[in-house]
């Protein structure tokens, strides 16, 4: 993990703790504020890499494809079940963020996605995660896959693919059938451009 310091903050130390699939460090900087005080601030940081995500939209049936899995930091987080429907996601794996979501896309949904429209980026937990997010949509025949899906085998991932109405989904935001964040942002970015999708 690098950072680089603004004028405002400067890295006192740097341990790392732990690294295996993350990397936990602890760190001290000082900040000065804005009335010209410096204070000390002892800090975790968990980094885990850059990822992408993407939002298969059918115009036609007027869906989006999501997936479900398990996500262990939800389920020891008090979610009842630890199953998640979400965008489909990933890490980069030093693939550029085009690369890795057309991969991930594929591997989780089997459908083989061209013409990404990039949304923006995103930090879902700033305070302690450095994960960057690049956001993605694409236009996509929900009648047809060009692959299985349903994710990679040898990573442990066991994904059930899930179209439904794109109203169905944003309804689920409001009474907690979706509660991922990226997720939450890229459908909302749909509620504010359905013109774009003629849905």
């Amino acid at each position: 993990m690098t950072a680089s310091a603004s004028s405002a903050i400067r890295i006192v130390d740097q341990q790392t703790v732990w690294k295996r699939f993350i990397r936990l460090s602890t760190i001290v900087v000082e900040q000065t504020r804005a009335d010209g005080r410096v204070e000390r601030l002892d800090r975790e940081v968990h980094d885990h890499g850059a990822a992408a995500a993407i939002l298969l939209v059918d115009p036609d049936r007027r869906s989006v494809v999501l997936v479900r899995q398990f996500r262990p930091g939800a389920f020891f987080g008090g979610h009842p079940d630890g199953f998640l429907l979400e965008v489909p996601a990933g890490l980069l794996d030093d693939d550029s963020p085009q690369d890795a979501i057309a991969r991930e896309a594929m591997e989780e949904t089997g459908y083989a996605v061209t013409d990404l429209r990039h949304l923006f980026e995103m930090y879902s937990s700033p305070g302690t995660l450095t994960e960057r997010v690049s956001c993605f949509a694409a236009r996509i025949d929900a009648g047809r896959r060009d692959g299985k899906g349903g994710g990679v085998d040898h990573e442990g991932e066991d994904i059930e693919i899930v179209e439904m109405p794109v109203d169905e989904a944003f309804d689920l935001i409001a009474t907690g059938g979706i509660v991922d964040a990226k997720t939450i942002m890229m459908l909302q970015w749909l509620m504010l451009n359905r013109s774009d999708f003629n849905i």
